[in-house]
């Protein structure tokens, strides 16, 4: 192993190289317009209560509204969905829903059509983690739908398993 390599670094870089699914975390303000953005900082937190963690960055369009979301749903996209990965990645935020087949789900949130899996959450607790808000949801409610998932590495998209 080449220390100095390892030494030198970055964590973006060492982060980059660690493969990570693709999720769209997403709320809506009662029954308005959609928000939300691409996540790939999400995890399973606990079984017992059911919990998932999300880092969101303060400088995301959609930070403030979705830290103040009593819910919002995460899908986890499918292999074929980097369309919508880039799509919820760039500027501007608004109009990210605009012709995307999406359908709400039963706390309100918006769950992206083809997704390989929804998870509906209601918001448990917000932390704070350095330039980023740790947001901790209970889920309330998830369907698996069986498709291959999409994954990201070294700055690329591709679909794991198939």
């Amino acid at each position: 192993m080449d220390q100095q390599t390892d030494r030198d670094a970055s964590l973006r870089e060492v982060m980059s190289s660690y493969p990570t699914g693709v999720t769209i975390v997403a709320a809506r303000e009662g029954e308005g317009e959609p928000f939300g953005l691409t996540v790939n900082s999400f995890t399973s937190l606990s079984l017992d209560p059911p919990l998932v963690l999300l880092c969101i960055g303060h400088s995301s369009a959609s930070h403030d509204r979705l830290i103040a979301s009593k819910a919002f749903s995460v899908s986890l996209l499918a292999g074929d969905q980097g369309a919508i990965a880039d799509r919820f990645a760039t500027d501007p935020s608004e109009g990210r829903f605009h012709e995307l087949d999406w359908a709400a789900g039963l706390l309100g949130a918006p769950l992206i059509g083809g997704a390989m899996a929804w998870l509906e959450c209601s918001r448990h607790e917000v932390l704070a983690g350095g330039d980023h808000s740790i947001l901790i949801g209970r889920v309330e409610h998830s369907v698996v739908t069986g498709r291959n998932a999409l994954v990201y590495q070294r700055g690329r998209l591709s679909s794991l398993g198939g």
